[in-house]
């Protein structure tokens, strides 16, 4: 009896097993070759480390995409890739041009970016009049510094901007003395901090009230395959769960030092802000906040990043699969 008991135990396991691989489902997901294993790719990371996706019976294939940001709306739109995470300016900037792209889950509330600052400046009033190393108008370096800059009394006439274009230019520019400030991500903003280059403040200091990534699917594809989606977006939503949790903090803080390749030290520098709840760097689960959605676009009407009138956010944001995840 004994032995058909194990045989029977054996095959429904087997079967089982056979059962939940039938059940599984590929997504393509796009994103930018070189965020790869970045920082910005924690949340991606920690879910496929973690197993989520596949708990969800989701088969995540991660598409890397060379080029810049705009080359994942292309992707998606030529059905290369199933979903993908951008930043929400050009996601905006996107549809506004025609994409069938649409937001479906938030990937950042409250960008981490350091406004680096040559030696001789010692608050924020010594920016005026002098010029700021941005990247190009309207993407996330730049809105979350515009709107830093504006909590702090700095108005857009106050300081000459000048584009940038990648943290290397961003540093020789300040190095070489033609920029009085930039921003930098992490951890070359604290290799700058080494080489006495001064923090004047932190992009998340200004709030936590919108939101610059997203995860993305195109529209019409999402509406006929909205199944995969809901998983992804329930894989997702364990991430988060998993870092917002401080039993979890030395787990992450671990994947980040062998995602980034660097010391035990600088991970737990560069996971600090995210893991702490006050800075709402993350979002708890992934949910959209259409105000927040809202802020992002009338920060890029400010800059004259987009047209006005202002659209409404749900032109760009899909909320149906976030609902259907049982999450918003």
């Amino acid at each position: 009896m004994r032995i058909v008991f194990i045989v029977v135990a054996i095959f429904c396991a087997s079967f089982i097993d056979a059962t939940h691989a039938a059940e599984m489902i590929t997504l393509r997901y796009g994103q930018n070759a070189a965020s790869a294993g970045s920082l910005s790719s924690l949340p991606l990371t920690v879910a496929e480390r973690k197993g989520f996706f596949v708990r969800e019976g989701i088969d995540l294939v991660v598409v890397p995409i060379p080029g810049g940001t705009d080359r994942i709306v292309a992707a998606l739109d030529k059905g290369e890739i199933d979903a993908g995470k951008n930043a929400t300016p050009y996601l905006i900037q996107a549809v506004l041009k025609g994409s069938d792209a649409v937001a479906i889950v938030a990937q950042t509330t409250n960008p981490v970016y350091s406004l680096i600052v040559k030696p001789e400046i010692k608050s924020f009033a010594d920016l005026k009049g002098k010029v700021l190393g941005l990247s190009t108008p309207g993407d996330t370096i730049t809105l979350s510094t515009v709107r830093l800059l504006g909590q702090k009394g700095i108005k857009t006439l106050d300081y000459q901007a000048k584009a940038v274009v990648g943290t290397g230019a961003r540093f020789e520019c300040l190095k070489s003395g033609e920029c009085a400030a930039v921003p930098m991500g992490q951890p070359e903003d604290l290799n700058a901090i080494k080489q006495g280059f001064p923090r004047l403040a932190l992009t998340y200091e200004a709030g936590a009230d919108l939101i610059f990534n997203v995860d993305m699917t195109r529209r019409a594809w999402g509406e006929k395959n909205q199944e995969p989606l809901v998983r992804m977006v329930r894989g997702f939503a364990a991430s988060y769960e998993f870092m917002n949790d401080p039993k979890n903090r030395a787990e992450v803080t671990s994947i980040v030092k062998e995602s980034l390749k660097v010391s035990d030290e600088i991970a737990r520098q560069m996971f600090a802000p995210y893991a702490d709840p006050k800075k709402n760097v993350l979002p708890k689960r992934g949910e959209l906040d259409l105000k927040a959605f809202d802020r992002v676009l009338k920060l890029m009407g400010e800059v004259g990043a987009i047209p006005t009138p202002i659209p409404p956010p749900d032109r760009f944001v899909d909320l149906r699969y976030l609902k259907a995840a049982g999450i918003q």
